[in-house]
């Protein structure tokens, strides 16, 4: 059986935890069992580019040299996961800058960042900058579930991964067509994330030239009721 390699694109699945608590799993019994079932996310096996930073350092180093179907679990150490703890991130913050009343646990956002509101001495907030799970070692059980050659599977792959939607795209005559779901351009994600999702897929399917994006709007279906209603007053508006 062939050994995955960097570069390549693979499906894995994976569970994260620190102290025997999960906190990021593909699993959505899982993440059910653990209380961090998030009902707009998207579960099952992601694809990522090994190598390619889509997955922490520790695991993204892993992935390198297994097989499919392998089982397998490892330890991360802070610097290969979120980071060592850094005490300068720890900051003093007058609570009049926050626009709301906080608290102890509180999550605030202050210069393009957010922090944990770690104690309230007097009029200032000692809030934490850092990674929730910066200076802690990660653990985690992941599979390979299987090395992606085909080219829309890649492109499938990675508009979920970036935009964590599920669109099918098609491909005809080198020209990648992507249908967009009405009011997508609503969608911060999608916006943030759109030209890495284009850049990426170009990269994953070589034999694309052209990538179209487009979006369908339909009629929506007539109204009975409403149509009916609309009738008798325009008759009892007659009858006057």
């Amino acid at each position: 059986m062939v050994a995955v390699i960097e570069k390549d694109y693979i499906r894995v699945e994976y569970t994260g935890s620190v102290d025997g608590i999960v906190f990021d799993t593909t699993s959505a019994e899982e993440a059910k069992n653990a209380g961090i079932e998030n009902p707009s996310a998207t579960y099952g096996p992601i694809l990522v580019r090994v190598g390619s930073g889509h997955v922490i350092p520790g695991l993204d180093d892993a992935l390198v040299g297994r097989e499919v179907d392998e089982e397998a679990e490892i330890d991360v150490p802070p610097e290969k996961g979120f980071g060592v703890y850094d005490r300068e991130l720890v900051e003093g913050v007058p609570l009049k800058q926050f626009p709301e009343k906080i608290q102890v646990g509180s999550r605030v956002r202050g210069e393009n960042r957010e922090g944990i509101v770690r104690d309230i001495i007097g009029s200032r907030a000692i809030v934490d900058y850092n990674n929730e799970f910066a200076g802690k070692t990660l653990h985690y059980r992941f599979r390979v579930v299987e090395v992606v050659e085909d080219e829309l599977k890649r492109a499938k792959g990675l508009i979920r991964l970036y935009g964590g939607r599920d669109l099918e795209p098609s491909i005809e005559e080198g020209t990648m067509n992507i249908e967009l779901p009405p009011g997508i351009g609503y969608d911060r994600r999608w916006m943030l994330w759109k030209p890495t999702i284009v850049r990426d897929i170009f990269e994953a399917a070589p034999s694309i030239g052209e990538i179209r994006l487009f979006e369908v709007m339909k009629r929506p279906e007539p109204q009975p009721e409403l149509e009916l209603v609309e009738e008798e007053a325009a008759g009892a508006s007659s009858a006057e």
